[in-house]
């Protein structure tokens, strides 16, 4: 009986494996798009968020990664907040918040700043600058508001600047690489 139960099930493994074959999951890759070396197709594999492995087993993997280097506004408020400890990064969020940092202006006083993005686009309305202020007494009784100051404006037009300037580079980099692509031999007429 455990004979036919072994046949049985190997038939089954191969049908499934056979059906699925057929069904597109498997996509044909050109080699000449493919590296040969398998370090580089690894790192290639990593930057596209493809990949596999038991620690990431049974967890959602619909985000994409290429969103933190493609995204100039992304780009520009995590380097303009590059001087404070950052608390909670989400890009599928579309937030940025800092943790508290000493506001050394004034004693016993924090900051905590969050970003919130409200478009893709390089936009002065696509980006939301909150900063909140902590203050607390040398009781350890601490009172948090939201801090209403010209510092909200100034840093969401430095992020709107940095993103400008990041934005100029990719596109610079995304001509000179079509540059390289087209040949200037073929485009002479005769």
């Amino acid at each position: 009986m455990s004979q036919i139960y072994k046949i049985t099930k190997y038939t089954l493994i191969l049908c499934l494996f056979w059906s699925i074959s057929g069904c597109g999951l498997y996509k044909k890759s050109d080699a000449r798009k493919v590296p040969v070396n398998a370090k580089e197709r690894a790192e290639l594999n990593v930057a596209q968020g493809k990949g596999f492995s038991i620690a990431n087993m049974g967890r959602n993997r619909s985000t994409t990664y290429e969103f933190a280097t493609s995204n100039p506004m992304w780009r520009a408020s995590l380097d303009i907040l590059d001087f404070t400890p950052l608390s909670n990064v989400d890009y599928s969020g579309g937030i940025i918040i800092t943790d508290w940092f000493a506001n050394e202006t004034i004693k016993n006083s924090s900051l905590k700043i969050t970003v919130k993005f409200l478009s893709n686009e390089i936009r002065a309305d696509g980006l939301d600058v909150i900063i909140y202020e902590k203050n607390c007494s040398p009781t350890n009784e601490c009172l948090i508001k939201k801090l209403k100051s010209n510092v909200t404006n100034e840093i969401r037009v430095a992020i709107l600047k940095k993103a400008v300037i990041f934005k100029k580079q990719m596109d610079g980099k995304k001509m000179k690489q079509n540059k390289r692509v087209t040949n200037p031999e073929s485009e002479k007429i005769n």
